[in-house]
């Protein structure tokens, strides 16, 4: 989320390290308290319509609650840069913490240049993870080695104006619909975190949006929600090879930042094993698929779907079917920047610090998806054969993002299910009441 993502090039280095220290100890003393996030409702997570060529809905949520606290000295102190209405807010002010960089300074792209799958940039490695979004008949990949470098991408796809969002500190990739109340937004970073959690801003109303909610919780438009957008992370290869018509986001930003040399190197693999983390169920930063539908939150933890790489299961009385498959690199990678005497000779430098792919330990973590198993009117049991997604009805072969490949049924998609890949303690913060599944809770077939 806002952290040591906005400065990572020359003498700024050693800042950008010394950022990241602060943003962990801010995860430390606030990721895991649990208490003060919303209640995971239906209307708080809605579920996908068929649809969503319809402006972005904005109706505030009925059962919202105004507190009446008074903003902490922090807040005193940055307020007269705002417009915000700090008189109206849902959640305690005192939970709103700074991540390090002012407003904006992880900056949004909001002038996005993509280039076609068939013909991207060669700097793409085929296990890299994007962000893939599908509307209105257009597929789009967002790579995750620039989302953790600006954390929102206000675009425009298949004519609806879009956020894609993603917050390093909670893994939370997220997409929304940006029309408010008929008036199209720009989002932008606070800095400010909630639960470690990116606090976004938008452009009318200086309203602050939690982006693992979509809901606003300070300003004008508190209790809003934005309308949820289907997407998942996979592999750059996986979504090149099912869409070579798709469209990837590159590296023309506008902005100079070392793309190869992404912040918080190995901090999925460091920060689990810190105990203060720890609610005594999974490691904090476990990764887990979370499912809300019609009120239940349930989630999935990546260590049981390598295990188990098909869970067929009911949520709030739908049937749902989750797929994981290997492949997919974590968006941590372990980096010599963190080795200190090249922090020392790199804050000497000037311009941006090649790396090669083997001076990083690149660890796999999977990429998953969810779907409703169902083809028209025919109800689908799915199992792994050799590593490829076969149906039982058919025999037909799927993919990653829920497409037939071959056999009977090829063309066919299945309905996404949203869901997000959240590390556990960010799931945790917001939705309390989530039920884990674990190997012992699901059937399916194992590896």
């Amino acid at each position: 989320m806002t952290g040591p993502g906005s400065r990572l090039a020359g003498p700024a280095v050693r800042d950008a390290a010394l950022l990241m220290l602060l943003a962990v100890a801010l995860i430390t003393g606030t990721a895991c308290s649990g208490d003060g996030g919303p209640d995971p409702s239906a209307a708080k997570v809605q579920e996908q319509s068929e649809s969503h060529s319809d402006a972005g809905r904005n109706s505030a949520s009925e059962d919202v609650v105004l507190l009446d606290d008074e903003p902490t000295g922090f807040l005193r102190a940055i307020a007269p840069a705002w417009r915000t209405d700090f008189s109206i807010h849902s959640v305690p002010l005192g939970e709103i913490r700074p991540g390090g960089p002012p407003r904006d300074g992880i900056p949004p792209i909001d002038r996005p240049q993509f280039a076609e799958a068939g013909q991207a940039p060669e700097y793409l490695v085929d296990e890299e993870p994007v962000l893939v979004l599908e509307l209105g008949g257009e597929r789009r990949a967002y790579p995750l080695s620039i989302l953790i470098l600006h954390e929102i991408v206000n675009d425009r796809v298949g004519g609806v104006p879009v956020a894609v969002t993603y917050c390093p500190l909670c893994n939370t990739g997220l997409a929304f619909e940006r029309t408010v109340d008929g008036q199209v937004m720009r989002f932008g970073t606070t800095g400010l975190l909630r639960n470690s959690n990116l606090i976004m801003w938008d452009d009318a109303t200086d309203s602050w949006w939690q982006q693992a909610t979509g809901e606003a919780i300070v300003g004008e438009l508190t209790g809003s929600i934005l309308r949820f957008i289907p997407v998942q992370i996979a592999s750059w290869e996986a979504f090149r090879d099912a869409h070579d018509d798709g469209l990837v986001l590159t590296r023309d930003t506008g902005f100079v930042r070392s793309y190869d040399l992404p912040p918080y190197g190995g901090y999925d693999a460091a920060a689990g094993r810190i105990s203060e983390f720890s609610d005594g169920s999974l490691a904090p930063i476990e990764r887990v698929v979370s499912v809300t539908l019609g009120g239940e939150s349930v989630a999935y933890p990546f260590s049981t779907l390598e295990e188990i790489p098909i869970i067929h299961d009911t949520v709030a009385g739908t049937d749902i079917v989750v797929f994981y498959v290997g492949g997919t690199l974590s968006p941590f990678p372990r980096r010599p920047i963190f080795d200190f005497d090249l922090i020392g000779s790199v804050a000497s430098g000037d311009g941006e610090i090649p790396v090669s792919s083997e001076a990083a330990d690149r660890r796999d973590v999977g990429a998953t998806g969810v779907f409703e198993p169902r083809a028209g009117d025919m109800s689908l049991t799915f199992v792994d054969r050799g590593g490829v997604i076969t149906d039982n009805e058919t025999g037909s072969s799927w993919n990653i993002f829920g497409e037939a490949e071959a056999g009977e049924l090829a063309g066919t998609r299945l309905r996404p299910v949203l869901h997000g890949n959240h590390f556990w303690f960010s799931l945790r913060s917001f939705f309390p009441d989530t039920a884990i599944r674990t190997r012992s809770d699901v059937s399916g077939p194992t590896r």
